[in-house]
């Protein structure tokens, strides 16, 4: 494991592999240790840096004070890759992470060669409507946030996992998780108290619109809810955007066929 200095504050990271440098934001709940069943495949051509956000583990926050904001990790990412002294970098971000990597692209795309979005989070706002979805019959992603971490907040760890991690992956998801993975997300519980007031805004068609660098949005075929809906929306005012879905493949789709989700990544990076 790594360290860089970025705005004060000591950001690891993980790095394996050489060549053009990828950098890969995880998401809610996790680490860099989440990018583990594609370190391999991905770092056959690319040198792989994988940070892990402040306040996320190896720290181990108390969910007490300032610096959980989608401004500050958009601004220490930048500082980030502006850090590594690489020059201009393909963006790989998950969930949360691919939110922040949507608004690096946004506000510094000149630190940036290629931009990839797992399932980017997120809300979009009336611009970006889609006419032929009908509206979720179920709450949004932030209302369960805010579920989660009341449970948290009053000490059940576990439950308020349960009920973030079953929105995002189906009823009973939590319960078919492996020890360890339980583990790496109870290292995090803590920051969805932070998640909750990060000042997270909507996308907009202009945000969409204002997109530069060549795009690639990733899915899974069987992803249900806002996520497959925010995908579809920037995807269709991205221009040029390119679009892979990983069939059979839920909102993890790199944990659920790393093969083919690495597969994609790479003929996008390749790809003049």
């Amino acid at each position: 494991m790594n360290r860089l200095r970025v705005n004060d504050y000591d950001m690891a990271y993980i790095e394996v592999g050489a060549g053009p440098p990828l950098v890969c934001v995880h998401g809610s709940l996790c680490d860099f240790r989440v990018w583990s069943p594609v370190l391999g495949l991905l770092s056959r051509r690319h040198r792989v840096i994988a940070p892990s956000l402040r306040r996320f583990f190896p720290e181990h926050w108390d969910g007490i004070g300032s610096g959980f904001t989608i401004a500050q990790h958009a601004a220490d990412l930048i500082a980030f890759i502006e850090g590594l002294g690489a020059g201009p970098v393909d963006l790989l971000g998950h969930s949360r992470g691919g939110h922040l990597a949507f608004r690096v692209a946004q506000r510094r795309p000149d630190l940036l060669r290629k931009l990839i979005l797992a399932e980017p989070g997120g809300d979009l706002d009336a611009s970006l409507a889609l006419a032929d979805t009908p509206a979720p019959s179920r709450p949004p992603l932030r209302a369960h946030v805010a579920a989660a971490a009341q449970k948290i907040a009053t000490g059940d760890i576990d439950g308020g996992l349960a009920h973030f991690w079953d929105a995002i992956e189906g009823e009973g998801a939590w319960l078919r998780l492996t020890a360890a993975a339980k583990q790496a997300l109870r290292d995090n519980a803590l920051t969805l108290l932070g998640q909750v007031n990060e000042a997270r805004q909507p996308y907009s068609r202009a945000d969409a619109e204002a997109i530069r660098v060549p795009t690639l949005f990733i899915g899974g075929q069987d992803t249900a809810g806002s996520l497959a809906r925010v995908l579809r929306a920037l995807a269709a005012h991205v221009q040029g955007a390119q679009v892979a879905m990983i069939p059979h493949a839920t909102h993890m789709m790199f944990e659920d066929d790393p093969m083919r989700f690495s597969g994609a990544v790479l003929d996008f990076l390749a790809a003049a």
